[in-house]
């Protein structure tokens, strides 16, 4: 039986990406009986996938509003290679979600994820004034605490109410509208998806401290025409000041333009990681494609096969 580990307890965000997944057509095979096991942290799930004691994991990987989940990105970057086989997303608004009879002036701590806590700051702070906010590892978390009394609120999704017995103080709460957040699926490495023209790929590399180095790296796929969605470095926590970028680019692996961009990423580059090439969520626009390449590798193969190539 596959076995997924999942950001939990049963009732967070993670959580219902996974059922989602479950449903998308594109892994509802591979996951429709797969066992879901809940993990603390991000680190945690994707440990379970290196260490074999399950075959995926589940986890969030950017929030519209707050950028990139950093938790996730530094645990993909270090330790043995992992690899993301596909993506969703989904809208993220909260319950204020409390124990039955529990009123606005009767809350003191409300207690979230970090993530969620930066997305519902104002809210609390207009609406329930008296209110601290304080952060746990996980919005269902949050819930369950509220459940057992050591919290008087959390921000959550409605699930994780109807699982703990809660019930919303109010609904559709969210600072910014439409936050949504982008959740990956996550194994050991293996042959990527087929390219289906609207795809994602991912890599993480760090940069000789020489003159021109980043400028250099990114040369390599602007020259090539690649898109990029996402740039962002984060420490590398061996040597002070020293840090790894991470990088998602428009393409897939089979697409020669972006091919020839990781070959040449990986001689510009120091420990050029790649995290996969996947598509993206719901067959939606992944940004501008990588050129085709189709008639000048044409072109180049009538050459080597001594043919007039024009």
């Amino acid at each position: 039986m596959v076995t997924v580990a999942y950001l939990g307890p049963p009732g967070t965000f993670t959580d219902a990406a996974l059922h989602r997944l479950r449903a998308d057509a594109r892994t509802s095979a591979l996951l429709a009986d797969a066992e879901a096991v809940p993990a603390g942290t991000p680190d945690e799930a994707l440990a379970m996938v290196r260490v074999g004691t399950a075959d995926y994991a589940c986890v969030p990987f950017e929030n519209s509003v707050d950028g990139t989940v950093n938790p996730t990105s530094d645990a993909l970057a270090v330790g043995d290679r992992l690899q993301i086989f596909a993506e969703t997303e989904l809208d993220v608004v909260f319950s204020i979600l409390v124990r039955p009879g529990t009123a606005a002036d009767d809350v003191r701590v409300l207690r979230t994820h970090p993530v969620a806590a930066a997305q519902v700051r104002r809210w609390v702070g207009t609406n329930l004034p008296r209110a601290h906010i304080e952060t746990t590892s996980s919005t269902a978390a949050g819930a369950e605490e509220v459940a057992a009394g050591t919290a008087d609120a959390t921000a959550a999704p409605g699930r994780a109410g109807e699982i703990n017995g809660l019930v919303p103080l109010a609904e559709n709460v969210a600072d910014i509208g439409g936050a949504r957040t982008r959740f990956v699926l996550v194994g050991r490495p293996a042959a990527p998806p087929p390219r289906t023209g609207s795809d994602r790929t991912c890599v993480i590399f760090g940069l000789p401290h020489e003159p021109n180095s980043l400028v250099q790296a990114l040369t390599e796929l602007s020259i090539r025409d690649i898109d990029l969605t996402r740039i962002g470095s984060r420490p590398t926590r061996v040597e002070r000041f020293t840090y790894l970028f991470h990088v998602d680019l428009v393409g897939h692996i089979d697409d020669p333009a972006v091919a020839e961009a990781l070959v040449a990423l990986r001689h510009r580059t120091a420990d050029l990681r790649y995290l996969g090439s996947w598509p993206v969520a719901g067959g939606g626009d992944a940004g501008s494609p990588p050129p085709d390449r189709a008639e000048e590798i044409d072109w180049l193969a009538r050459l080597r096969r001594g043919e007039d190539a024009g």
